[in-house]
């Protein structure tokens, strides 16, 4: 388990660094698999059907249905990179990695009970913070649906870290809120890009006319 801590946070990394939707919706997926294993290792023993349902669940919508949902947006409107973020790439890795050393000091600064997973809190928190940065630091609709999946992966790493016991309705709850999210984006994205096809290629036209008068 200790191994999981460490593949999520540079999956966030990766994405924070990647210009490529269709290689951070992959990554998403693997992201939200793991952490979808994390209450099933946690219980050990103790693995009870409430448990299991919700590390089960967490892997199907986080690490398969979600990004299907994504990839399927993806091919619609075939975007194949996000040029010239609010953010650049290689400062969206600095703040990266600030947002990483604020999410440690917040794990060990806020008290937390004693059967709280150190590591775990740390990953949630930075999970989180990615998520926040990544709705301010992209303007792709379809990197902002990423960046709600990483945040609602950060509250569900959060609530796994301090306690199994946490109601299962919160956590279904949690993830219909962002399966909405991502449906209305991706039609907001399907329905952008009916309307600007036609709009670009009634001018291709135009524009070329001026450059052969030219």
């Amino acid at each position: 388990m200790s191994a999981i801590p460490v593949i999520v946070i540079l999956s966030c990394l990766f994405i924070l660094g990647s210009s490529r939707p269709r290689v951070a919706v992959r990554v998403v997926a693997v992201q939200g698999f793991f952490l979808g294993l994390l209450p099933l290792l946690r219980a050990g023993k103790d693995l009870s059907a409430g448990i299991l349902i919700l590390g089960l669940s967490g892997m199907a919508v986080k690490g398969l249905l979600l990004p299907l949902l994504m990839s399927a947006v993806l091919h619609r409107t075939g975007i194949q990179r996000e040029s010239d973020p609010p953010v650049g790439y290689g400062a969206s890795l600095v703040i990266g990695v600030l947002l990483l050393g604020l999410a440690a000091w917040l794990a060990v600064s806020i008290g937390f009970p004693p059967q709280t997973s150190l590591p775990l809190t740390v990953t949630a928190f930075f999970l989180i913070m990615v998520g926040l940065f990544l709705l301010i630091g992209r303007h792709l609709a379809i990197m902002q649906s990423l960046a709600y999946l990483v945040l609602e992966n950060g509250v569900y790493a959060l609530g796994v870290s301090i306690s199994l016991e946490l109601p299962l309705a919160v956590e279904l709850g949690i993830m219909l809120d962002v399966f909405v999210a991502v449906f209305l984006m991706g039609n907001l994205l399907f329905h952008l890009d009916r309307e600007f096809q036609p709009a670009e290629a009634a001018q291709s036209p135009e524009q070329s006319g001026h450059e052969e008068e030219a």
